[in-house]
Parts: C-alpha cells; sequence; structure tokens
C-alpha cells in the first residue's frame, strides 16, 4: 500500500509536468477548484483567474424518502458523488490536479449527520433540511410553558438593557427547518447515537463537516461561521454555539465541531483522494456563497436567488438584524477580523411550482413558459397560492395550502401558467417590502441568480413591483462562484474584493417598464397584487398539521 501510494504521487507529478508541457501552460499557472453540495446535484467548476469556468463534472444528489414526512441523503453516497465530480471537472478541463491552487466548498444548509469520531461510521443518514420528522416535537416545544417562561424572561432582559440579542431571543420559534429539534430527535430515537455521546465518541456536522473530516481522514472537525449561523442552535451575536439553547434542548457541545473563519486554511486533501494534498481553503453555506459570488460586499446590497426556493439577502453590515416578521440573521462570512452580516427572508417551493406544473403538462419545457404567460394580456383574474410548504415571512404560516382561485369557464391553460409565474414575482415583493420594512437599509443594488432567474417574464415582472433595477449574471452557478473567490482570496490568487468586482459578468439588467398612459408597471399590478394576497389569506390555516 505504502509502495503504491509513492507510485501514484510520482505519476501524478509526471503527468502535470507533461500536463503543462502539452496544453501550453506555465508551469505556474494555476487554477481553483469550487464545489457546491446543493439539494439536487452536486457540482464542480475549474476556475481561471478571470473566472472562467475552465471544467466542470455535475452528479445528481438522490433524495430518500423511507418514511412519510422524511428527506435524507446517503452519506457514503454523497461523499462518492463528490470525489467523481472534482476528479471529473479536472479531466474536463485538461489539466492536472497539481494546478489547482485551492478548494472552495458550498454546501446546503441545515442538513446534518452524526457519526462515530473514530471510526467515522454514520449513525443514520443525512437528515436534510425538508426533513419533518420533528414537526410534532416543534409544536409541542413552541407550546410549551417552558418556551413561554424563556420569552417572557428575555422579554423582560431586553426591556432593562435594550441589548438586540435578547429581543432575538424573546422572537425564537422553532422550526424543522433549524438543525435543532431534529438533532434532539436523532438524539431521542437512535440508541447507538445515545451511547456515542455518553463514550464521548459522537461528531455532529453539517454536509462541509462531514466532507471535511473525509478529506482530512479524520483530522479535521470543523465548520464556519456562515454554516453555523444557519443551524438554529448558533449566537449570531455572540458569535459562538449557543449554551444556553443547546442546554436547554440537551444537545452536548461536546459533539459540535470548532467554528472557523470562512476563508481559513482547514487543512489539505489527503494525497490518496486526489494525488496531491489541494488545501481545502473554504467551506461556506450555498446562500451565502451566492451572495459572495454576486459580489454584494457593501450595506444594502440585496441578492435574490430563486431555484428550489427563493432566498432574498440583504447586506446588514457587521451587526446581525433583529427582525419581528420572519426574517432570519446569519453571517453571510468572516474574513480575517471582518464579519459581514446578511439578514434573509425565503419563500419555499419557487422550483417545486414549475415542476409541478410541468408535471400537470401545462408545458413540456420550462423554456416555452415565458412565451405562453406572454400570450395572454393577464390571468384572467386567477390567482395562484405557491405555498407546498406552507408560507414563510412575513406570514409564516407552516398550515397554508397551495391553491388556485378565481378559476372560471373562459380560464385557458395560459392564464394558469401565466398566474404560477406571476405568484413568484409577488412573493418577491413582499419579501423586499419587509425586508425594506424591517431594515431600514437604503438599497444599493440587486441581483438575481438561480435556475429561475433565466425567466425574462418573472425578472421584468419582478423589476416593475420593486421599481429597481435589477442584474442578472452570464451564469447562475453563483454558490460555486462565491466558494471559488473566496478560497482565492485566501490563497491570493486574487488580492482583494475590488478584483473580484471588475471579473464580475452581467448578462442582462432588467430595468422597471414604464407606460406613457398609465405609469408604471409595478402600480398597474397594485390591485392584482392585493387580489392575490387576499387569495393568500383565504389559503392559510387550511391544514389541522403543517
Amino acid at each position: 500500500m505504502w509502495l503504491r501510494k509513492c507510485l501514484d504521487g510520482f505519476l501524478n507529478k509526471a503527468h502535470c509536468a507533461m500536463g503543462t508541457q502539452r496544453n501550453g501552460f506555465s508551469k505556474k499557472e494555476t487554477f481553483v477548484l469550487s464545489v457546491d453540495v446543493g439539494t439536487t446535484s452536486v457540482r464542480c467548476h475549474v476556475y481561471d483567474k478571470c473566472a472562467n469556468i475552465r471544467g466542470s463534472c455535475s452528479s445528481k444528489v438522490s433524495l430518500l424518502y423511507p418514511q412519510p414526512g422524511w428527506a435524507e441523503i446517503d452519506p457514503e453516497e454523497l461523499w462518492k458523488g463528490f470525489v467523481t465530480v472534482v476528479k471529473g471537472a479536472v479531466q474536463d478541463s485538461g489539466l492536472q490536479m497539481c494546478q489547482m491552487e485551492g478548494l472552495g466548498i458550498s454546501t446546503q444548509r441545515a442538513t446534518f449527520l452524526t457519526w462515530e469520531r473514530n471510526t467515522g461510521k454514520p449513525f443514520h443518514n443525512f437528515i436534510t433540511w425538508q426533513d419533518l420528522r420533528a414537526a410534532e416535537l416543534a409544536r409541542s416545544w413552541n407550546r410549551s410553558c417552558t418556551m413561554k417562561m424563556v420569552q417572557g424572561v428575555t422579554k423582560m432582559l431586553h426591556f432593562l438593557t435594550r441589548q438586540k440579542r435578547f429581543l432575538a431571543a424573546s422572537l425564537v420559534v422553532f422550526s424543522t427547518q433549524h438543525v435543532s429539534l431534529r438533532l434532539v430527535w436523532a438524539l431521542n430515537n437512535i440508541p447507538q447515537l445515545r451511547q456515542a455521546v455518553e463514550d464521548g465518541t459522537c461528531y455532529f456536522g453539517t454536509i462541509d463537516t462531514w466532507l471535511l473530516y473525509k478529506l482530512t481522514k479524520g483530522a479535521v472537525h470543523a465548520t464556519d461561521f456562515s454554516n453555523a449561523s444557519a443551524t438554529g442552535i448558533f449566537d449570531s451575536y455572540q458569535m459562538c454555539w449557543s449554551g444556553f439553547l443547546c442546554s436547554l434542548l440537551s444537545i452536548p457541545l461536546s459533539t459540535l465541531p470548532k467554528v472557523q473563519n470562512t476563508s481559513h486554511k482547514f487543512g489539505s486533501c489527503d494525497p490518496s483522494i486526489f494525488g496531491v494534498p489541494i488545501p481545502i481553503m473554504c467551506v461556506m453555506a450555498d446562500q451565502q456563497a451566492a451572495m459572495f459570488g454576486e459580489c454584494c460586499f457593501d450595506i444594502g446590497d440585496v441578492k435574490i436567488t430563486m431555484g428550489t426556493g427563493t432566498f432574498m439577502d440583504i447586506n446588514t453590515g457587521n451587526k446581525p438584524h433583529t427582525s419581528v416578521s420572519g426574517l432570519y440573521p446569519l453571517v453571510g462570512w468572516k474574513i480575517g477580523a471582518d464579519v459581514v452580516f446578511l439578514a434573509e427572508g425565503n419563500a419555499a417551493g419557487t422550483g417545486a411550482a414549475i415542476k409541478w406544473a410541468q408535471d400537470l403538462e401545462l408545458f413540456t419545457d420550462v423554456k416555452e413558459t415565458e412565451a405562453i404567460a406572454t400570450s395572454v394580456a393577464d390571468s384572467d383574474g386567477v390567482y395562484f397560492v405557491p405555498s407546498f410548504c406552507g408560507l414563510q415571512a412575513p406570514l409564516n404560516d407552516p398550515k397554508a395550502c397551495a391553491s388556485f382561485m378565481g378559476l372560471k369557464p373562459s380560464t385557458t391553460k395560459s392564464h394558469l401558467v401565466r398566474a404560477i409565474l406571476e405568484s413568484i414575482a409577488f412573493r418577491n415583493k413582499q419579501l423586499y417590502d419587509i425586508m425594506l420594512g424591517e431594515t431600514h437599509i437604503p438599497i444599493t443594488k440587486i441581483r438575481a441568480d438561480g435556475g429561475v432567474c433565466t425567466n425574462d417574464f418573472i425578472m421584468q415582472l419582478t423589476s416593475d413591483l420593486l421599481g429597481r433595477k435589477i442584474a442578472r449574471p452570464n451564469h447562475f452557478d453563483m454558490s460555486c462562484l462565491g466558494a471559488a473567490f473566496v478560497a482565492g482570496l485566501g490563497t491570493g490568487y486574487w488580492r482583494n474584493q475590488e478584483e473580484l468586482k471588475k471579473i464580475q459578468s452581467t448578462d442582462q439588467h432588467f430595468n422597471p417598464q414604464r407606460n406613457k398612459s398609465e405609469g408604471d408597471k409595478g402600480g398597474q399590478y397594485r390591485s392584482v397584487l392585493q387580489s392575490w394576497e387576499r387569495a393568500l389569506q383565504r389559503s392559510m390555516h387550511w391544514y389541522s398539521q403543517p
């Protein structure tokens, strides 16, 4: 085995030398690798100095549904997919592994695993952010006398001290989207896990932590501030794991990973994996990575990602935002001593609504939807409520149902498609208004990404409703690019954020349209938006359980 590893390393270096000559690159030319582990796929890109993609590879993420409401991922399958896409992207680029200066990793948030620290054997599959097994636990906690007491005490502490962290604590409501109660469920229901906690041999981690552990052959148990802040057990005001919440929920702090800067040398990939020890320079949560990839570095910069769900983030500077309407305070990134915070609102089911309509054969190709929507003047009074997973901020109703309202004999497929696309833009308008009203931060720029932003109808209507110019990038894999940017800054591949802004590319700007006789398009939609909001109200509290 030892001889084989030495031989593999020698051959890799020899191939690298020949490859640089064959491809016409100087021996000093290097590149940055970046991997994004999303909800439905794992993607890897090789980036050059101008942030051009030199090679790519992707594989699907298989979601497992062992019981109704459960959503899992096989950790070993995910690991194999990760290794495959890295090797595939480098092969696709025609480069060699030794030309990879650093590796950045972006991952979906709040999907977690526990495993035996010495053997690396998982106690269960990844329990994803979509998993609902802790729904009853969340309801029980939110109705409990303990929570009412905690909220009352923290309100009093806020009144006495005026510290915002106490106001934030008084507004805490447990959700299945956060790690906290899903982890409590695992601790209560998996005997081997409980035993490992008692023995002090249990590791907990989100996807980034698991990948770091595997890449370094168990040498590193860590995460970064952006991922930690999305778990629901991290105190963004104190910048550490919340001892209070962990104590309240009986989550052992000893199992949690060390929290490092987003730009940090976490270690190097073991040479047995890729043939060379590639430095791991960044791990980052996907939405925060997309924000960085869009170069939203300044206070008031806004990013809208429209993919599986819609995520709207605003840069709030060096202080977390305390929300009363459901915006979530996140650590965007921490580089050196500088911390950037974000306030985030989300609307679940954006991509799901479009996929559902396609499955119903309202259209055959997603690219057709723009033409279908514009083939009619309006939706003919039809409104769609996109709440397959309930309604998030600002209504925050997990019991809301998805619905069409205003159907009539004259309704056609085109009206239905237009109503679906309009509903996505309407939710964008809702999130934007609550963000403006709560943060009181002047908006400096808005950039959009994600697969749904390729639809010009949604982009233009969103611009009209917001009354703001929106920029769309040339390619939409911003999470991967953001992790690459942070990793490249860490190695010195790129000098600073100003250099990143200069190489940022934009495909198209969408400006609010105006009609000479009727005024701005957003104003024309005012009555339509009001009717849609009535439809929202009628869809709320439909189910007896979330």
